[in-house]
């Protein structure tokens, strides 16, 4: 078969929350063209799928103002009046196909996937690499090979194991490959590009980016907090992992700590329970802090707390008190401008020198929300234009963010669902942006064992692999990658835990000289034992010696077993560890030949290694390590060929 081009071959990378995909691959490599998210909507017919909730509107306001415009595909009743319009943000009604990794609903796999292919339209002969989950199982590869071949009509399709395209991205044979998704983790331990199934971590549950979301929800649901504020809180830039044994900051003057204990802090007002914490308002006999009457959460907290979760728009504008709400919105953001010049003024004169304080010292800080739920709102209540704008203007706290225009050749810059970020040069109107302010939480998303669990899965990994000698190497090139891993500070905290509870220091043996057999000296200064010569030797149970001791100790150097025979030391410098337990452990060097990847980061290395690999197996390989089914392999062995040719 011919080789294939560099712009005809198409990439996709199916994940539980977002799918990657792009045509063609770029002289340099760079992140995805194009991100949809996997899931899809059922359609009014039985067995169709639309990419987009189809949003009903009914009539202009009454007041006879024309409707805003809206640059998004609307399609008009001629009967009745009543307009239907995509509504690209909402995932209300939709079914997300992947869940932990796994295919769960097919026909809406399928439907996704076709709508990937459609929006890329590529040309004739034109081949697809998938990359495929570890927990896709072999009759799910054979239907995945089945569904590519005779729907598309591909001349060569190839499955690329996702821990083996972080390899490539990453340039290395051997590495173990942690994997932080969306509802899971995968780790595979990978040697001279062998999968090691045995003890491979598949679809750990409750350590993904959905842990981290529900352990902040947990936390700040009291305050009014929604999953969905919780969810943007994560992937803010305040939001952050504190390495292992920093404090949390202090809470100043006149500010709250967070209740340690939340049954504490509803009956009697302590922040936790135990010495030091009874010098609260309920345990000197003011009012305790909880719901109900006669408590420091009262009506006027109630309040507050609706402030802070989806306002009742409908019922202001409905009950006439839009212009009061509005004036008093803009009241509050003129006290608040107001305040804040004042403040920074002070900050100036008091302390001209002083450095802003990072997110990790400062006990308060605020993020950035966008309310999509409140923009859906308004658009529901089919305002004016002129209304809308005044609404939109009132509840947002921070300035709008910047429309990304489209290029000279009419493409846009940035692409989410199949649809730019401007239409017809028409800014799609975005979300209802507010400012909250958040604590000390923010430090404790991956809290509640979280990278506990992460690191006993790395641990029993690695300790499966049957070659010992290549543990070491597997330990000191960790690669993490995966969006749930994209929090600030995540992968230096997993790293702190794992040579907290795995790592032994190459010394250790030198700290028990009084276990060792009697017929050997003491550690000498370059860390090596010689055996006494006059000394017969004797089985490891005829003495004293711990048994631990002895085990890690001879499976680090064998020339310490008395019984064993002695190898010739070697002159180079070799690495060498213990055969359960890690000197060192380490994560692997981050490649340092892709400028478009250092400023977005590696967390979606697997699609950068995918592009290497169909740089490799398309164009310059040709399928001489079968690294792809060709349309010719297929009708000969039909789907079932494919575990001959995956990678």
């Amino acid at each position: 078969m011919p080789a294939f081009k560099d712009d005809q071959i198409i990439i996709i990378s199916p994940g539980s929350r977002t799918t990657l995909a792009q045509l063609g691959l770029p002289e340099s490599f760079t992140p995805a063209k194009l991100r949809f998210k996997s899931r899809m909507f059922p359609a009014e017919k039985d067995g169709e799928w639309e990419p987009f909730k189809v949003r009903r509107r009914g009539k202009p306001a009454a007041n006879g103002d024309a409707p805003p415009a809206d640059p998004q595909p609307v399609a008009e009743d001629g009967e009745d009046g009543v307009q239907y319009e995509e509504d690209i943000h909402s995932d209300e009604g939709a079914i997300w196909p992947i869940e932990e990794g796994r295919i769960t609903d097919w026909p809406c796999f399928f439907a996704l996937m076709t709508y990937v292919y459609n929006t890329m339209n590529p040309p004739f002969h034109t081949p697809i690499l998938l990359v495929a989950q570890p927990a896709w199982t072999s009759r799910e590869r054979e239907k995945l090979t089945q569904f590519f071949f005779e729907k598309f009509k591909t001349p060569a399709f190839g499955l690329l194991d996702s821990a083996v395209a972080a390899l490539y991205a990453f340039g290395t044979m051997t590495a173990t490959v942690v994997d932080v998704g969306f509802e899971k983790a995968d780790v595979t331990a990978i040697s001279d590009f062998l999968v090691h199934e045995h003890g491979r971590t598949v679809a750990l549950p409750r350590c993904g980016g959905e842990a981290m979301t529900e352990r902040l929800y947990e936390m700040l649901k009291g305050r009014g907090f929604t999953p969905e504020m919780c969810e943007q809180l994560k992937t803010s830039p305040i939001c952050e992992v504190l390495p292992l044994g920093v404090d949390l900051p202090l809470v100043g003057e006149g500010e709250r700590e967070a209740p340690a204990n939340p049954a504490a802090a509803a009956s009697t007002g302590a922040n936790a329970s135990g010495p030091g914490h009874r010098n609260s308002a309920g345990a000197m006999g003011d009012a305790p802090r909880g719901p109900g009457p006669d408590t420091d959460v009262g009506e006027e907290q109630k309040e507050d707390d609706d402030n802070e979760g989806v306002l009742d728009v409908a019922s202001i504008v409905t009950g006439g008190k839009m212009n009061e709400y509005l004036a008093r919105k803009e009241k509050e953001k003129a006290e608040k401008a107001v305040a804040r010049r004042k403040g920074a003024q002070e900050a100036a004169t008091n302390a001209p020198k002083a450095a802003r304080l990072p997110n990790s010292k400062r006990p308060r800080n605020t993020f950035i929300y966008e309310d999509y739920a409140l923009h859906s709102a308004l658009k529901d209540m089919n305002l004016s234009g002129q209304k809308m704008a005044e609404m939109q203007a009132a509840l947002s706290d921070a300035p709008q963010q910047k429309q990304r225009t489209a290029d000279e050749n009419g493409d846009s810059a940035m692409i989410v669902d199949g649809y730019s970020s401007t239409e017809h040069g028409i800014p799609r109107d975005g979300p209802i942006r507010r400012e909250i302010e958040v604590g000390i939480e923010r430090f404790q998303a991956a809290t509640g064992g979280i990278l506990e669990n992460l690191a006993d899965a790395i641990h029993r990994t690695i300790s499966s692999v049957e070659e010992v000698n290549k543990r070491s190497e597997l330990w000191d090139g960790l690669i993490i990658v995966g969006n749930g891993a994209k929090i600030r500070g995540f992968k230096e905290a997993l790293l702190a835990t794992l040579n907290s509870k795995y790592i032994i220091s190459p010394s250790s043996a030198t700290i028990f000289t009084s276990e060792l057999p009697s017929n050997l000296t003491t550690p000498s200064g370059t860390g090596t034992n010689t055996p006494q010569p006059q000394a017969p030797p004797h089985a490891a149970g005829g003495s004293n010696v711990n048994p631990l001791l002895f085990a890690a100790t001879t499976s680090q150097n064998p020339h310490l077993n008395p019984g064993s025979q002695i190898q010739p030391m070697h002159t180079h410098n070799t690495h060498s560890s213990h055969g359960q337990t890690p000197t060192s452990i380490k994560t692997a060097k981050i490649p340092e030949y892709f400028p478009e990847w250092k400023e977005a980061g590696f967390d979606e290395a697997t699609f950068l290694g995918a592009q290497v690999a169909a740089k490799v197996f398309f164009v310059v390989d040709q399928s001489g390590s079968k690294a792809y089914m060709t349309r010719t392999d297929y009708n000969d062995q039909g789907p079932s060929g494919i575990h001959e040719f995956s990678v």
